[in-house]
């Protein structure tokens, strides 16, 4: 049995504003995500001065807040939408796992690089942006598992 008439449309806007939700949600995502890598190789290849390796560590801990608000916002906007979270399971999980840790580590390095890399040796610093660049190309390697597998 179809839905009365009046009902119809309120699904056809319904339907409209969660995929624009999902929309809005991934390009946040996907901005966190290019952010965090670029940062992370601008740094490593083509910026060299320490104070511009300053600014980029900022913004990459501002990319890492952006996806963990991100990731968070689809399972919020699945739990809004079905009531409940995804149903992700084996591969998928992990790979969540990865990302969140990475996500965790990153944010916390980039965060602290600021306050504490004016002290390191360039060595260190150096060391510090090699970290930071693979644990944003791990967590954007973990979200085609995760896409693939959920």
């Amino acid at each position: 049995m179809s839905p009365p008439a009046w009902k119809r449309p309120l699904r056809w806007w319904r339907s409209k504003l969660e995929n624009l939700t999902y929309t809005l949600v991934q390009l946040a995502h996907n901005f966190g995500a290019v952010t965090a890598v670029g940062t992370a190789a601008a740094a490593l290849w083509f910026v060299h001065a320490e104070v511009a390796q300053l600014r980029l560590a900022r913004w990459m801990s501002i990319a890492w807040a952006v996806q963990a608000l991100s990731g968070a916002g689809f399972g919020a906007t699945s739990y809004y939408y079905y009531e409940k979270f995804p149903d992700i399971k084996g591969i998928a999980i992990a790979a969540l796992v990865v990302k969140v840790v990475c996500a965790l580590t990153g944010f916390m390095l980039a965060y602290s690089y600021p306050k504490t890399a004016p002290r390191w040796t360039p060595a260190r610093r150096d060391r510090a942006w090699r970290v930071m660049f693979s644990l944003s190309a791990a967590a954007l390697t973990a979200a085609a598992f995760l896409r693939w597998f959920s």
